[in-house]
């Protein structure tokens, strides 16, 4: 193992982060229906496992995701920029209003369906925009579930800032 320097990235958050959007992708993939969810009713291949397994989240699995996008993205992004205590906060706070906005608009929609632009209609994952907002249904759960997530990625930031071992 060798030690990187301060201004590489950061292995070991960026790990925890792609584990956390692994975690996040089982919940769709084995608790989910397949028509509910983007990726895998677009799917070439049958991903799912809806009611193969009994409901293994359980009702945790409805904000779950929530709370592993924001944590995930937030690793992900640090790890990235090798963000010491300043940059995690700037990270923290950006991801957290993005996720934030984007369930708040779920309840009002009308100024994002207002502004979404005609061409995200042709762009791959873009295209779902619009039927995000017009179906996405918002949840104080998720809300709590994204103030959790970034609170939880900012104290795993300022735990692993030192630690930037890699094989």
């Amino acid at each position: 193992m060798r030690k990187i320097q301060n201004n590489h990235i950061n292995g070991l958050q960026i790990l925890i982060g792609v584990a956390g959007l692994s975690l996040g992708t089982f919940v769709y993939v084995i608790d989910r229906p397949p028509e509910a969810t983007y990726f895998i009713y677009f799917s070439k291949i049958n991903v799912s496992l809806y009611n193969t397994f009994p409901n293994v989240f359980g009702v945790i699995g409805n904000s779950l995701p929530d709370l592993l996008h924001v944590f995930s993205f937030i690793l992900l992004t640090a790890g990235l920029l090798s963000c010491q205590k300043k940059c995690s906060i700037i990270v923290c706070i950006s991801w957290f209003s993005v996720d934030f906005l984007f369930e708040i608009f779920q309840k009002y929609n009308a100024m994002p369906l207002e502004i979404i632009p005609n061409w995200f209609k042709a762009i791959p994952f873009l295209e779902n925009t619009e039927n995000y907002f017009k179906q996405g249904t918002f949840d104080i759960a998720d809300l709590i579930a994204i103030a959790l997530g970034a609170v939880v990625a900012y104290v795993i930031l300022l735990t692993t800032n030192n630690r930037r071992e890699i094989s």
